[in-house]
């Protein structure tokens, strides 16, 4: 609280307020709270204080919003579940679950939900934006093999890894750093830990891959070949897990009548003030987690001297303002890539299985999306208690891949087969390209997960 308060008195000294003024009247607000929610310097500090009312209890809706499965039997059954209680909301309008689904908080990871005129912060998800793009270099694929030194050290150099993972003392540089990061308390106050971990990559299933990226035939602006491609898969680290917390913490205030299955789809109303704090806070971290991958990409491109022939993105953990049979809805699509009609996308694998560039076929069922991976088999707890390195390496030497640092939470055998997870969803997206990594980096074993 005392961070939150600080953070808002810059703002308000420039905004007039003298500095005779401010002391009294941060007393006055830690005081009475409710009768300062409409402060225009402190309103922020005032609500966290007085804490959110609850507007109403829990009304089920009279029959479920209808959703489509896409996979097959292998799918958890506590996934299904958690997709089928999302649908029991009164703000609930359609529903989809991918072939990758796995047990979320709230909605499942790969689960997809339209609501009308509503966001849940969980259904989006703690890495907010989180998202994965491809560069295509124009050196030879052979680097891997000649000159895989040269990209170890472009990645070394030119990112970091692991929770609270800065750039310090020289920061990198973004526009996005000039947006309005005032439109929440919450990025108000985290704007300088922001700025220090523009660049950086994260921890859990986030990573840098270089590989061989393979075309069949002339398509995204380029001959059919083989091309020297990096693969980024990160978020908006710090900043967009605070939002997150902060505001799912004033949604389950608000809906203090759900019931205990459903506590974590707690939801904002988007004509609140709440719903429109966390729908811009959570825009800015959309634009912020893509600028972090445009460093990454730019300075490794740099580093290496390399001339940028292709750049693809897209990202997931996200709510868009999307029209579905005739009504204007938010589609939350957490662990699920957008896959409207002709829209390029990217899926990729694990450690030491293939990515997919795909193009999406606008499936209504699926409320245009698809899955966003392979999907995982088992929890991070599980794999660390069930594998050894020493049972990953022969598997990583066949495929010819070389990791740098990973977690044994992430070796290949926690996740599903990414090509029968693409057979599951070829109604959904056509596949363009195919990305086999080869040298791999992610956070050293140890780190807590961010994903």
């Amino acid at each position: 609280m005392t961070k939150l308060a600080i953070s808002l008195i810059g703002p308000a000294l420039k905004a007039g307020l003298s500095k005779v003024e401010l002391r009294p009247r941060i007393a006055a607000v830690v005081r009475h709270p409710q009768e300062h929610l409409d402060d225009p310097h402190f309103a922020g500090l005032a609500r966290a204080l007085h804490g959110p009312t609850t507007v109403s209890s829990f009304e089920e809706r009279d029959a479920p919003a209808p959703w489509h499965r896409f996979g097959g039997d292998d799918l958890d059954r506590a996934s299904v579940q958690q997709l089928e209680n999302a649908c029991r909301l009164p703000i609930a309008v359609a529903g989809a679950l991918m072939p990758d689904a796995h047990l979320g908080y709230g909605l499942p990871i790969g689960g997809v939900l339209a609501t009308d005129g509503a966001v849940i912060p969980y259904a989006v998800g703690v890495d907010i934006a989180c998202r994965v793009k491809l560069t295509v270099l124009d050196l030879p694929p052979a680097t891997l093999d000649k000159q895989p030194d040269r990209l170890v050290r472009a990645i070394e150099s030119e990112t970091r890894f692991g929770i609270g993972s800065q750039f310090t003392p020289q920061r990198r540089d973004h526009d996005v750093m000039d947006e309005d990061w005032s439109v929440s308390p919450v990025t108000r106050a985290y704007r300088d830990k922001a700025h220090a971990q523009l660049g950086t990559s994260g921890s859990g299933n986030h990573f840098i891959d270089f590989g061989v990226l393979t075309l069949d035939r002339d398509d995204l602006g380029l001959q059919a070949g083989q091309y020297l491609a990096m693969l980024t898969h990160s978020g908006s680290r710090g900043t967009g897990a605070a939002v997150c917390q902060h505001y799912s913490k004033i949604a389950r205030q608000r809906r203090a009548g759900l019931p205990k299955e459903l506590q974590h789809l707690a939801w904002l109303d988007l004509d609140s003030a709440d719903g429109q704090e966390y729908w811009a806070a959570m825009q800015l971290m959309g634009k912020y987690a893509q600028a972090n991958h445009a460093l990454i990409h730019r300075h490794i491109a740099r580093h290496l001297g390399a001339a940028v022939l292709l750049d693809i993105e897209n990202h997931h953990n996200f709510a868009w303002e999307e029209t579905h049979s005739g009504k204007r809805v938010i589609v939350h699509r957490k662990g699920a890539t957008p896959a409207d009609r002709g829209q390029v996308g990217i899926i990729p694998g694990s450690m030491a299985a293939p990515a997919y560039i795909t193009r999406g076929k606008g499936l209504p069922e699926s409320l245009n999306s698809a899955a966003h991976g392979a999907g995982r088999l088992m929890s991070r707890t599980q794999a660390k208690n069930t594998f050894h390195w020493n049972d990953v390496r022969e598997h990583l030497k066949k495929r010819h891949v070389r990791v740098l640092s990973a977690g044994l939470d992430e070796v290949p055998f926690v996740y599903k087969d990414i090509d029968a997870v693409m057979a599951q969803q070829r109604d959904l997206v056509d596949v363009v390209a195919r990305f086999d990594p080869r040298l791999v980096k992610m956070a050293p074993a140890g780190e807590r997960a961010e994903d």
